[in-house]
C-alpha cells in the first residue's frame, strides 16, 4: 500500500477519535445535565403515576415535599388543603407514639421500684424493722417525699419507738377521706397535705396515694400515705395496680409479725 493510500486509511480513525471527544465534551455541558435531571424527573413521574398509593404508603415524604397551590378565581384547591391536613395529622401521630414509648418506659421504670419496694418488705426481719423500712426506705426506693403508716387507733398512743413514721387516726378516718367502698385515692396539684397523714412533712406534698390496708379482722385499719413534693407524681386516671399490689405486700407481712388471722 502506498503512503498516499495509508494517508487515506488514517483520516476516518483521527476523525472517529475527534469526533468521540467532541462527544465527551457535549456530555459535559449545562444543557446536557438539564436534560439528564429531566430524564430523572420523567422517571420519578412515570413511577409516581404507575404507584399512586406511593404517598399514602410513605406519608413521611410529605414533610420535604411542597404541593403546589392550584387556584382558579375564588375556587380553592381542595388538594392543597387535604395535603396539609395530612402533614398535620402525620405530625400528631408521631408526637402521639413519642408519648405512648415515653409512657411505656415510665411504667416499666414504676414496676421495677414498686417490685424493689415489695421484695423490702417483705425481707424485714423483725416488726421493728418492717416499720422502719415502710416509713424510711420506701421513700427512696419510690423515689418519694413521705410514706407513712396511719392506723384508726383512736385514743390508743402509738409507741414511741415507731411515732416518726406511724400516726393514729380517729375511727372512721379512713372511710370519710377515700370513701367506704374505695380502697385507693390520688390527688395532684395539691397546695400541702394533710398535716394528719404526713405530719411535719405535709407542706411539702403536692400530690399523694392513699391505699387502704385491710390487715386483719382483729385489727384497725390502717392507711399506706404516700406523698411527692411533684405535682404530677400521682393523679386521677393512672393506674393503681401496682400501688394495690404493695399494700397486699405489707398487709400479709404485717399479719405475719402479730400473728394474727386474716
Amino acid at each position: 500500500m502506498t503512503e498516499k493510500a495509508k494517508s487515506k486509511s488514517a483520516k476516518p480513525k483521527s476523525a472517529k477519535l475527534k469526533s468521540s471527544g467532541l462527544e465527551n465534551q457535549r456530555a459535559q455541558t449545562p444543557e446536557n445535565s438539564e436534560t439528564a435531571n429531566s430524564v430523572k424527573a420523567a422517571a420519578v413521574a412515570d413511577y409516581l403515576r404507575r404507584n399512586p398509593d406511593f404517598l399514602i404508603e410513605n406519608p413521611d415524604l410529605m414533610d420535604v415535599l411542597s404541593p403546589p397551590s392550584r387556584s382558579a378565581g375564588t375556587v380553592v384547591d381542595m388538594q392543597h388543603f387535604m395535603l396539609h391536613r395530612l402533614r398535620d395529622e402525620n405530625a400528631r401521630l408521631r408526637e402521639g407514639y413519642d408519648q405512648l414509648i415515653h409512657a411505656a418506659r415510665s411504667n416499666q421504670s414504676t414496676l421495677t421500684r414498686v417490685h424493689g419496694a415489695a421484695l423490702t418488705v417483705l425481707g424485714a426481719r423483725s416488726f421493728e424493722g418492717l416499720i422502719q423500712a415502710v416509713t424510711t426506705d420506701l421513700a427512696v426506693l419510690l423515689d418519694l417525699d413521705a410514706v407513712t403508716l396511719c392506723v384508726e387507733a383512736g385514743d390508743v398512743p402509738v409507741p414511741k419507738a415507731y411515732s416518726a413514721g406511724v400516726r393514729s387516726l380517729p375511727a372512721g378516718t379512713i372511710n370519710a377521706t377515700l370513701g367506704p367502698d374505695q380502697d385507693v385515692l390520688l390527688g395532684s396539684e395539691m397546695e400541702k397535705g394533710d398535716r394528719r397523714l404526713f405530719g411535719a412533712a405535709a407542706g411539702l406534698i403536692r400530690s399523694q396515694a392513699l391505699v387502704r390496708l385491710d390487715i386483719s379482722t382483729q385489727a384497725p385499719t390502717g392507711l399506706l400515705v404516700l406523698g411527692s413534693r411533684r405535682e404530677d407524681e400521682f393523679s386521677q386516671g393512672q393506674g393503681t395496680e401496682l400501688l394495690g399490689f404493695l399494700a397486699r405486700a405489707l398487709e400479709i407481712t404485717i399479719r405475719q409479725w402479730l400473728s394474727l388471722p386474716g
